[in-house]
């Protein structure tokens, strides 16, 4: 169950961070940066793994550097989604 919130927690940060980075925070709510935060950390995360071979397993229980870069890749991929996203919804 902690596992589970964090993800939300992480997600909702992560995708809220991606948001204002990409100027979509006046079109999303706390759900959506919570989904779009979700899936933008598997994005991160494969993307990572492909490029590197190494993986990242995020631990909410104790805060360290790999955490720290693992929420990093998150934000990135979230970014990246976002952007793909906005290329499609522009008027």
């Amino acid at each position: 169950m902690c596992n589970l919130l964090g993800w939300i927690i992480i997600g909702g940060l992560a995708g809220w961070i991606a948001s204002v980075v990409t100027g979509r925070n006046k079109r999303q709510g706390c759900i959506t940066n919570v989904i779009v935060g979700v899936i933008g950390a598997a994005i991160g995360g494969a993307a990572f793994n492909f490029l590197t071979g190494q993986g990242f397993n995020f631990n909410f229980s104790s805060f360290d550097i790999s955490s720290i870069w693992g929420f990093a890749v998150a934000v990135v991929g979230a970014v990246v989604l976002l952007a793909i996203v906005n290329l499609f919804t522009r008027h």
